[in-house]
């Protein structure tokens, strides 16, 4: 009897978690770096040089700030022209999508950074688990927690055949060998490391995790949706 009123619930609280996860991440990025620091890169982001601004750290974590309201305005374009067309959970299609890229491009930008060696040094790797995680730190480890976890949490809710823990383990394991193998494929003059992966894996898995309710629901909904329908034939 009130069957549409439920079906609308879960994209509204699904539209609400995932603005409140873009806001944390959003928060994660700035409290692991002082304003102080984002704002020396300031200056050259906003003329648009490249050098000081989108080759450092900072003046990444600066433009993915920034450009958080322009991915805010994406989400509901892409979410206008799908409810448009009739396409059911146009906002939570749309604001997955968009955190997903906004999420991880950015963090994956910064592990591509090739350090002062680059295409001098040979590659180097360390593949005995648990060796680097010791001297990753605090604030490395957090770093790297961060890499596949908008990715983690936003993917399973888009695509629901990415709505299990183990499939979440391998994308964000695969992800990682990826980014591990083109650093060192590439000579970027940096160490190509198993905990990387482990510690980046992690993250997609914890971050997914934190969003299960919505993805198990979205994972569901179309099996209960389809009984619905052979019920009523």
């Amino acid at each position: 009897m009130n069957h549409s009123a439920s079906l609308s619930a879960p994209p509204r609280r699904t539209r609400w978690i995932v603005i409140i996860g873009l806001a944390v991440l959003g928060v994660a990025i700035a409290l692991l770096f002082p304003r102080r620091m984002l704002m020396m890169s300031a200056p050259r982001c906003m003329a648009g040089r490249w050098h000081g601004c989108y080759d450092t750290f900072n003046g990444v974590v600066l433009m993915t700030l920034v450009a958080l309201p322009l991915a805010a305005l994406v989400a509901g374009a892409l979410a206008w022209r799908r409810r448009a067309a009739g396409v059911p959970s146009a906002w939570r299609m749309s604001l997955a999508e968009v955190g997903m890229v906004h999420g991880t491009v950015p963090f994956v930008w910064l592990t591509m950074m090739p350090g002062a060696g680059a295409g001098i040094v040979p590659g180097r790797f360390s593949l005995v688990p648990l060796r680097d995680l010791v001297t990753m730190g605090p604030l490395g480890i957090v770093g790297n927690l961060l890499v596949f976890a908008s990715l983690g949490f936003f993917a399973p809710m888009r695509f629901a055949a990415l709505a299990s823990v183990p499939r979440i383990l391998a994308l964000g394991a695969g992800c990682s060998v990826l980014v591990e193998i083109a650093q060192y494929v590439l000579r970027l003059d940096r160490v190509s490391s198993v905990d990387d992966v482990l510690v980046n894996a992690t993250g997609a898995v914890l971050a997914a995790l934190a969003s299960r309710h919505w993805w198990r629901t979205t994972a569901e909904a179309p099996s209960a949706h389809s009984s619905a329908t052979y019920g009523a034939a």
